[in-house]
């Protein structure tokens, strides 16, 4: 399983109700598919940068999720299709072991020092 992160924009003119049962939705889609959710962080109103479908303001969702692509996949589409949600973004996260194995196995290289003749 891959790490990710998925920030979902909510339209912010819906009761909380509403929200909170379309953060159950992805979820639920997402540990149904094997995945598991460590997180979801409610931002909640913030202000868009810029006009979105004639919308100002949005509620933020951030939810941190180990699943597979495939997975990642289904709840890209659903949230694609779902009419109350604004925006959504899904980034892989580096594995941390894989960066960790890559900067231990890098050679360590000295300083280079050149002669008098400028040769190293």
């Amino acid at each position: 399983m891959r790490h990710y992160e998925l920030m979902v924009i909510i339209d912010s003119g819906l009761e909380d109700d509403v929200i909170q049962s379309i953060v159950e939705r992805t979820t639920k889609q997402i540990t149904g598919a094997g995945g598991t959710v460590s997180k979801v962080d409610r931002w909640g109103k913030r202000r868009l940068a810029y006009e979105v479908h004639h919308r100002s303001e949005g509620y933020y969702v951030l939810i941190d999720m180990r699943a597979e692509p495939v997975a990642v996949a289904a709840v890209d589409r659903m949230l694609g299709l779902a009419d109350e949600v604004v925006r959504h973004k899904v980034i892989r996260l580096p594995d941390r072991e894989i960066v960790t194995v890559s900067r231990r196995s890098a050679p360590e290289s000295a300083p280079v020092e050149a002669n008098a003749n400028g040769e190293t």
